[in-house]
C-alpha cells in the first residue's frame, strides 16, 4: 500500500480483510485486529471462514465475485469471533481494484453501523436547527427592537417602582438580542482568511484578555513548546477559539465553586492525521491545550458537547463549543475533549504552514 493508502487503512473504523488468490488472509487493518482479539501475525495465511463462525455461505460469496467482478452485500448475519459473543453484521464483500487476484471484506457490526448513523442523522438535524434558528433571529430581532424603545420611552413618565419593570423589559430584550446574535454568528461565519501565524502569540492575546476580564481570580499558566513553527489560520478566528474556550473553563469554575488554575499547553505531534475531502491523511502535528481544574462536562453530553444547542451549563446557548469545532474545522484541524472531576482538556490540533513543516 501507499503511504495515503495506509494512512486510510489503518483509520478505517470497520473491520476489513484483505483474501489473497487462494481465499488466505493477506492483510488485515487494526480495527479487525480488535474485532478478532488476533494479531495479523497470527492470522496471515489462514482462511476466514476458519477463524470466524458466520451463519451465511461466505465461500460461495466470495467464489461469485471472483467469478462475476461485482460486489456482494450479506445483511443480518451473526458473526462469532474467538473470545467474544456473536454479533449481528452486514458483510461486504468485493472485488480489490488494485490488485484483480484479491478480494476486500468488510464487517459492519450493527452496533457501530447504528452508532455511525446516530451520529449522521444528528449532524443533519442540527444543521437543520441551525437554519430554522437562523431565521427565527432574523424575524425576532425587528419586534424586540420596538418592545425595547416603546419600554424606554414609558420609563420617561414612570414612578421609581414602574421604573424596575421597564428596566427589566430593556435589559431581557437586549440579552435576547444578543443570543440571537450569536445564533446569526454562527450560521454567517465567513471563510477564514489563513496565513502564517505564531500561535503562542494568540494564545498570549487571549491570556492577557481573560486576566483582566472573566478569569481575573483565576490562575493562568503555561507550558509552551518554544520550537513550534507557524500554523496557517486565521488569527481573529483562532483567537476567538481561544477565548471561548479560557471563558468556558472560567464561567464553569466560577458557577461550581470547584477549581482555580487554567492551563495552557503546546506541543509537537506528527503522529496526528485528519482525513481530509480528497481521502488523505493531512497532518496537524501542532497541539493546543487549554486545561482546567474545574468539576469537568457532566456525562451525560459529554459525547456532544460540540453539536449546537447542546449545553452543561444553566441558560448556556449551547453554540460556543458548536462555533468553536466549526471554527476548527474550517482550518483543517481537529479539536477534542477528554473531561473528568478535577481534569478537563480541550485539544486543538492543527496544520503547519506551508514551507515550514517541521518534519
Amino acid at each position: 500500500m501507499s503511504r495515503d493508502t495506509d494512512t486510510i487503512w489503518s483509520a478505517l473504523p470497520l473491520p476489513a480483510f484483505i483474501l489473497g488468490a487462494d481465499n488466505r488472509i493477506s492483510e488485515i487493518n487494526p480495527a479487525a485486529e480488535l474485532f478478532m482479539n488476533k494479531s495479523l501475525r497470527s492470522l496471515a495465511g489462514a482462511k476466514l471462514w476458519d477463524k470466524l463462525t458466520i451463519n451465511a455461505n461466505l465461500p460461495d460469496a466470495v467464489g461469485r465475485v471472483r467469478a462475476d467482478g461485482l460486489e456482494i452485500v450479506i445483511n443480518d448475519v451473526d458473526v462469532l469471533a474467538a473470545g467474544r459473543a456473536a454479533v449481528q453484521c452486514n458483510i461486504q464483500v468485493a472485488p480489490l481494484i488494485e490488485d484483480e487476484h484479491s478480494i476486500l471484506l468488510l464487517i459492519s457490526p450493527r452496533e457501530i453501523a447504528d452508532r455511525l448513523g446516530r451520529a449522521q442523522s444528528s449532524k443533519s438535524s442540527a444543521k437543520s436547527a441551525i437554519g430554522m434558528a437562523e431565521m427565527l433571529a432574523h424575524e425576532i430581532k425587528n419586534p424586540l427592537a420596538g418592545i425595547t424603545g416603546a419600554a424606554q420611552l414609558l420609563s420617561m413618565n414612570l414612578s421609581d417602582d414602574d421604573l424596575e419593570l421597564t428596566d427589566l423589559i430593556v435589559a431581557e430584550s437586549r440579552r435576547i438580542v444578543k443570543l440571537l446574535e450569536q445564533v446569526e454568528q454562527f450560521g454567517n461565519l465567513r471563510p477564514p482568511e489563513r496565513r502564517a501565524l505564531n500561535i503562542h502569540d494568540l494564545l498570549d492575546r487571549a491570556r492577557r484578555s481573560a486576566t483582566v476580564g472573566f478569569a481575573s481570580n483565576l490562575r493562568i499558566e503555561e507550558a509552551y513548546d518554544p520550537s513550534l513553527p507557524p500554523t496557517l489560520a486565521d488569527g481573529d478566528q483562532l483567537l476567538q477559539v481561544f477565548l471561548n474556550l479560557l471563558k468556558n473553563a472560567a464561567q464553569a469554575m466560577e458557577s461550581s465553586g470547584v477549581g482555580d488554575t487554567i492551563r495552557l499547553r503546546t506541543f509537537y505531534d506528527r503522529t496526528l492525521r485528519r482525513v481530509g475531502d480528497n481521502g488523505t491523511g493531512e497532518p496537524v502535528p501542532l497541539q493546543v491545550e487549554i486545561i482546567d481544574n474545574g468539576p469537568g462536562i457532566p456525562a451525560d453530553i459529554a459525547s456532544e458537547v460540540f453539536n449546537p444547542f447542546v449545553s452543561g451549563r444553566e441558560n448556556g446557548t449551547g453554540l460556543g463549543l458548536a462555533l468553536v469545532s466549526k471554527i476548527i474545522s474550517d482550518h483543517g484541524g481537529l479539536i477534542a475533549v477528554d473531561s473528568s472531576p478535577g481534569n478537563t482538556v480541550f485539544r486543538l490540533s492543527l496544520p503547519v504552514a506551508p514551507n515550514d513543516k517541521g518534519d
